[in-house]
């Protein structure tokens, strides 16, 4: 058995974090703080040009998917945000029962895509998490704000022009 932060929806991972983080444990306050991050109204995008990229990606026939430790609201706020059909696959720690940096998580997602894991790039924000991780699943890893910058820097880098 794995552990993970986020089992299912999260709530007992959240209602803590929120408790201990506010000095507030009021059951109301939780709800509305916890339903506040299933709406888009709590995210946005990092890179305007994400859309064009994704589909020029897509397009281009490379398979994307999401590979997040989050919990079951993932998949809701994608379709919040507009962007869950950018992606062929979602690989999310809470359904896989394995949180990144347990190589388990990106190995699932490359069966939902359908490829070897030696044939996937993930790009991520944590060297620990998504780098170390994906390169002990067998993927290559790319360190946003590092190897790469943006979405559009992503999609030169093998090979699509967007």
């Amino acid at each position: 058995m794995f552990y993970c932060r986020y089992v299912n929806d999260g709530r007992p991972f959240w209602q803590y974090i929120v408790s201990s983080s506010t000095g507030c444990s009021d059951a109301q306050y939780f709800e509305e703080v916890y339903n506040y991050y299933t709406t888009d109204k709590a995210w946005h995008l990092c890179d305007p040009e994400a859309e064009k990229v994704f589909m020029a990606l897509r397009k281009a026939g490379v398979k994307l998917a999401v590979v997040s430790n989050f919990d079951t609201r993932l998949r809701p706020l994608l379709r919040a945000l507009n962007c869950e059909h950018w992606f062929d696959a979602v690989a999310v720690s809470a359904e896989v029962e394995a949180e990144k940096p347990n190589p388990t998580i990106f190995v699932k997602a490359c069966e939902l895509l359908g490829i070897k894991p030696e044939e996937a790039v993930h790009v991520g924000d944590d060297r620990r998490n998504d780098i170390w991780g994906a390169r002990d699943a067998g993927c290559d890893a790319w360190l946003w704000g590092s190897d790469v910058h943006s979405f559009k820097e992503v999609a030169q880098r093998i090979g699509v022009q967007v």
